[in-house]
């Protein structure tokens, strides 16, 4: 028995599956595709996964990944990759079957990319107000936790965001806090913004990768 490492991307309609639901779909898909994977034991059996760091709904996932245990140590990793490959609905797709280098708890950050857009105002002052937002002494907003809904300040966070605007959208590229210790939402501030200037911003996030705490891509 071997531990691999499924690299997959989610996007197009599937990024609108949320993490419950993308369990089901790759427990089929592992299903039809009668690979050799271990199964839980007990009352309802079926195929034992995990995922690395679960995607937020809605977002795409470049560079998305899930473990899981073969029973044939001498089945080559790119059939498990064909084989599955076969059985995924369009929006999901492996690019890669490798094994397992670190565990999910060396995750600390994550990589996105932020389409941002407003039918209210020009791409123009979208931009302006972002840029003054992201100068402001701090951004203040409300953030889910497990002990209810917190006021936490995410200037820090966004200090070193990479923005820029086209001729439709903005574009902003960041590095935020991801793991089982911190996580912040990109979307905070996308809140904070409607917030702020009492606009609606519609977004379009891609979770490029994730970084361990050296800053190296996670294996």
């Amino acid at each position: 028995m071997k531990n691999v490492r499924v690299w997959f991307k989610k996007d197009d309609a599937c990024r609108y599956i949320s993490h419950l639901d993308l369990n089901r779909v790759m427990i089929r898909a592992i299903q039809k595709s009668r690979l050799p994977v271990w199964h839980t034991e007990g009352f309802n059996v079926h195929p034992y996964i995990t995922f690395s760091l679960p995607l937020s709904l809605g977002f795409r996932g470049e560079r998305e990944s899930m473990d899981m245990r073969i029973l044939d140590d001498n089945l080559k990793l790119d059939v498990i990759k064909d084989e599955l490959n076969k059985c995924l609905p369009n929006g999901l797709s492996v690019f890669d079957v490798t094994e397992p280098k670190q565990k999910p708890g060396a995750i600390n950050t994550a990589k996105f990319k932020m389409r941002l857009s407003c039918d209210n105002i020009s791409v123009e002052e979208l931009y302006a107000n972002l840029q003054n937002l992201l100068n402001a002494d701090e951004i203040l907003v409300d953030k889910k936790t497990k002990k209810g809904i917190k006021k936490i300040d995410i200037k820090e966070y966004f200090k070193d965001a990479k923005h820029y605007d086209t001729d439709h959208d903005i574009v902003v590229r960041v590095i935020l806090p991801a793991g089982s210790t911190t996580n912040i939402n990109p979307t905070l501030l996308i809140n904070a913004l409607n917030e702020k200037y009492g606009i609606e911003v519609y977004y379009d996030i891609t979770r490029v990768d994730v970084f361990d705490a050296e800053g190296k891509s996670f294996e």
